[in-house]
């Protein structure tokens, strides 16, 4: 099955930007596959603090979302598939792939969530000392959710280049 054309949006996490190394990894793939990556920036938010930066964070990423029909992924890591995850909930996303995604952002009242029935695919490090492994493990098993265990941290550094490759396979089988 081939990737439809449509827009990737990336979300990086609190102590990131969107030139980040897997932020980078994954807008080249998808780019490669003829979708449009566009790498959002929340740096000025985030010197907020997470928990008062989540919900504009969560608006910037809801504006950016299409809503002519376009196809759209939301692709974040850590404070980025958080949001990521909520917003779905607000708009009509295709996929989200989700990469170290933390329960709760500590300070902020609403834990994770995500539209139900939407392509999921959490990628998580089995050494995250942030955000605990068997809480994504169970979060992925109650909605039935691919998930891509690595013998990795929080930052998932030393797996760039299968998380990106994982990242491909994902968007190649997105049906609009």
């Amino acid at each position: 099955m081939s990737a439809a054309s449509g827009v990737v949006l990336l979300s990086h996490g609190l102590d990131s930007g969107p030139n980040a190394t897997k932020t980078g990894a994954l807008a080249a793939v998808a780019e490669d596959l003829g979708w449009t990556a566009r790498r959002l920036d929340y740096r000025d938010l985030d010197m907020r603090g997470m928990a008062d930066a989540a919900e504009p964070r969560i608006q910037r990423l809801v504006d950016a979302i299409p809503v002519d029909g376009t196809p759209c992924v939301l692709a974040g890591s850590s404070f980025g598939a958080f949001i990521s995850g909520l917003a779905s909930i607000q708009r009509t996303v295709q996929g989200l792939f989700l990469m170290a995604t933390p329960p709760r952002i500590p300070g902020f009242p609403q834990p994770f969530a995500m539209r139900e029935g939407v392509r999921t695919c959490f990628v998580h490090g089995w050494h995250d000392a942030l955000c605990p492994v068997d809480a994504a493990i169970a979060f992925a098993r109650g909605h039935r959710s691919e998930m891509l265990l690595l013998d990795d941290d929080h930052r998932l550094a030393n797996h760039v280049v299968p998380i990106a490759h994982h990242f491909g396979w994902f968007l190649g089988h997105i049906v609009a």
